[in-house]
């Protein structure tokens, strides 16, 4: 048996380039209908990915990426909360 394993991807909703799961950042929403920066990946809620930069973010904004994965408006005081929290990683 091979012991090759498969590595997951995930495309960013920012450049829309797919990468492996592990160097991109979950934005997830919560049951409660909140929005959170899930650095390890396993917190409950639906989830998006995006690259780890601001470029990335920018982009998302822009094309309303995130809005189109979680099928909703999302209000700019997250927005707001995502960039700073960010620039903080």
């Amino acid at each position: 048996m091979s012991g090759n394993r498969k590595i997951p991807v995930r495309q960013c909703v920012g450049c829309q380039e797919m990468k492996n799961k592990k160097e991109m950042i979950r934005v997830i929403r919560t049951s409660e209908q909140e929005f959170l920066l899930d650095a390890t990946g396993k917190k409950n809620g639906r989830g998006a990915y995006l690259c780890p930069n601001q470029e990335c973010l920018k982009k998302a904004i822009r094309n309303k990426g995130l809005e189109r994965s979680f099928k909703q408006a999302i209000p700019k005081e997250v927005y707001e909360a995502l960039e700073k929290e960010m620039g903080e990683l």
